[in-house]
């Protein structure tokens, strides 16, 4: 008589448990993603800097303006280059991070799917007489949030795809833009 209280107990433990653990693991992945952006940047500021200084010391030892203008577009292609580097190394932690979330947001959904059409099936077992209206009901009912859950995490992965696809394709395009721009440049000092 008491077993179905207690089977939501412990159900509703288990339930906090998980909840508990996909927060600790997105929390631990967005620290990793945060972590390898401050690396990102940190390694681009120091290579920057060094860059810069080089730059400036090599075009302050020109010794005439056209090999000022020389040097100065000399620079701008392996530049652009960093730039797009650079954009694509973020592209690359974001989209790292945004599938490790969605892994571990599918994984504990199944988990806790899984876990609740159990508690369901067992208390199915021990309903009362004339209850199995409801306890279909119910069934039907968790079925139709798996399939809803299912058919938004399908959504969302094309999504971020498609969001994959595009950021890739705008790299490219500024690459060949710059690269087109930094000759034109050269041409006209």
């Amino acid at each position: 008589m008491f077993a179905i209280p207690e089977q939501f107990s412990n159900a509703t433990k288990a339930n906090f448990e998980s909840q508990f653990a996909i927060f600790s693991s997105l929390t631990s992945k967005a620290f990793e993603g945060i972590e390898k952006l401050i690396e990102l940047n940190m390694t681009a500021v120091k290579a920057s800097l060094e860059e810069s200084s080089a730059a400036t010391r090599q075009l302050m030892g020109a010794k005439d303006p056209q090999e000022f203008f020389t040097l100065s577009a000399a620079q701008a292609q392996p530049t652009a280059d960093k730039a797009v580097s650079y954009g694509r190394q973020l592209a690359s932690i974001a989209a790292g991070t945004q599938a490790e979330f969605n892994k571990a947001a599918e994984t504990q959904m199944a988990e806790t799917n899984r876990k609740v059409v159990s508690l369901v099936d067992e208390v199915s077992k021990n309903a009362p007489a004339g209850s199995e209206s409801a306890v279909a009901v119910l069934k039907a009912t968790i079925g139709n949030a798996s399939a809803g859950y299912e058919q938004l995490a399908k959504t969302t992965k094309q999504a971020v795809e498609a969001l994959e696809t595009n950021m890739n394709a705008a790299v490219t395009q500024f690459t060949q833009a710059a690269q087109k721009a930094v000759p034109k440049a050269a041409a006209r000092k």
